[in-house]
């Protein structure tokens, strides 16, 4: 049996070979892949945008796959739910310790101990191979009845990320106008979650008009095409929807930085902005603090998801799968072989959702 994995040694050198089938170990599991989902951040690993990794490792975090082989002692999910072999499931891509600080008393993530990535050469939970492998205490879900695993895969980590984001910043109030910066999958699943929420307005920002398009499938109910306005119109258009005030909540979703100057801006008095995609060190931008205080605004920021949203995810995948189109979301399916061409895919924008499809 083999198992195909794209092994990244450094940026832009892609491998795709055989490391070797995993079984698992007692208290873990391992899974046969079905979907990995292609996320922004893989994209910056593979172009080194992300900083150069110490050792070389298997792309992917986002996952829907079934269960391969069950350690000893493991019977359940991490919400009690009976599994076997077979079972489709869905887990948490990082490898947190449970026994520092940060876990026990700030019950943040990640935690000081924490494990993105494990060297390609050893048995590991990269997702764009064709079986992983899970240690003990690294948390897994099984989908529930009737769930479509490619509805699930489409919101990959972007909605647990929004779910965090709301969880942490601020949750939306019925009657608020959000106004968000990026149709990308986590722009789509913060509008989706806003529409949910009982926003009355939600205004999705991007310069891509398919994008837009989705984005009204998806929660919703304005658009505004970055490359047809400019910045006074699209404050114009949000302010005339929100009211004088202004918007309550803008999340920003983009990873561009500009994307900050203007969602600070459009941030509404007593609002709060939220930043999501820009993340590392992607450059220094003005900051007016006068601003901040004058119109009693908040600025929060948000990543890497808790346990628990993975098992929100879950859940909401099912319960929403058929109000929204989660699946048709997924406009791009490659084989692991063509690892290096979803990454160029969703690099350029020309995707809404590219996933690595382990069956082809």
């Amino acid at each position: 049996m083999t198992n195909l994995a794209a092994v990244l040694h450094g940026p832009g050198k892609l491998e795709i070979r055989d490391v070797g089938t995993p079984d698992a170990v007692p208290g873990g599991i391992s899974i046969e892949m079905m979907l990995s989902g292609v996320c922004g951040s893989d994209v910056h690993l593979y172009e080194g945008q992300a900083g150069a990794l110490p050792i070389s490792v298997i792309l992917g975090h986002e996952g829907v796959g079934r269960i391969a082989t069950l350690g000893a002692g493991v019977s359940t999910d991490y919400a009690g739910q009976t599994v076997s072999v077979g079972d489709l499931v869905y887990w948490a891509p990082i490898a947190l310790c449970g026994a520092c600080y940060t876990c026990t008393v700030l019950e943040q993530t990640p935690c000081e101990k924490s494990s993105f990535f494990e060297d390609a050469e050893k048995p590991n939970w990269g997702t764009f191979q064709e079986r992983i492998w899970l240690p003990a205490r690294q948390p897994f879900y099984k989908l529930l009845d009737g769930t479509d695993p490619v509805a699930l895969a489409a919101m990959g980590c972007a909605l647990p990320t929004a779910l965090k984001a709301f969880d942490q910043v601020r949750p939306v109030r019925p009657g608020e106008t959000v106004v968000i910066q990026g149709a990308g999958p986590v722009g789509l699943a913060t509008a989706m979650m806003a529409s949910v929420s009982g926003a009355s307005n939600v205004v999705v920002l991007d310069s891509v008009a398919a994008k837009l398009e989705v984005a009204r499938t998806m929660g919703a109910t304005a658009t505004l095409d970055l490359s047809m306005t400019t910045a006074e119109e699209r404050r114009a258009a949000i302010y005339e929807l929100a009211g004088p005030t202004g918007p309550t909540v803008v999340v920003e979703a983009t990873g561009a930085l500009p994307a900050f100057v203007e969602g600070s801006d459009l941030t509404g008095v007593n609002g709060t902005y939220v930043v999501l995609g820009l993340l590392g060190d992607v450059g220094r931008t003005d900051v007016h603090p006068g601003d901040i205080s004058w119109r009693n605004k908040s600025i929060g920021g948000a990543t890497f998801p808790k346990i628990k949203h993975y098992y929100y995810a879950v859940q909401l995948a099912r319960k929403l799968q058929d109000r929204f189109p989660l699946a048709d979301l997924v406009s791009h399916r490659f084989k692991i072989a063509d690892t290096e061409a979803a990454l160029r895919a969703v690099g350029s924008g020309e995707t809404v959702k590219a996933v690595i499809d382990a069956t082809l």
